[in-house]
């Protein structure tokens, strides 16, 4: 156990000087922002809520923009997500932004394709029933795992 003590040692460093400053979500077709916010979802230790407006099931693709800020060197942030549904995966995305440059802040824009139109569950069933778990890696070190519970309004 004492070989992962530095490993773990270093995700925390990286954790305790990284930050989400904000993120936002558009529909990728027409560029309108249909949901923003400043709470920083990488911190682990709480289920952060987001507020979203049911309309964003009806588009094509989302653009998702996140704006963060390191203090730390990171080779690799890569970001792995599941749409828990109840929780049961519905979904997984890879995304990875490769290096992070020390004392930084970067703004960091993904495309997520909706899933087809008659594999779309209603906004009601959804509704408070979704959890985002985000896990957050510089390369195969695991630094937080954040989880998002979503509302659609």
């Amino acid at each position: 156990m004492a070989s992962n003590t530095p490993s773990r040692d270093r995700a925390t460093t990286i954790l305790e000087g990284f930050h989400v400053n904000w993120m936002n979500l558009r529909d990728a077709t027409s560029g309108k922002i249909l949901w923003q916010g400043s709470e920083d979802l990488s911190l682990p230790e709480v289920e952060h809520e987001a507020r979203v407006p049911k309309k964003i099931l009806k588009c094509k693709a989302v653009s998702r923009e996140v704006n963060f800020s390191s203090k730390h060197q990171m080779d690799k942030l890569r970001l792995e997500q599941r749409v828990l549904f109840k929780g049961k995966c519905l979904e997984e995305w890879l995304f990875e932004f490769g290096f992070v440059i020390p004392d930084s802040t970067n703004t960091w824009q993904s495309l997520i394709e909706a899933a087809p139109e008659g594999q779309m569950m209603p906004a009601s069933v959804l509704n408070g029933n979704v959890v985002i778990e985000t896990k957050f890696f510089d390369d195969k070190l695991l630094v937080s795992t954040s989880r998002v519970r979503v509302y659609y309004v």
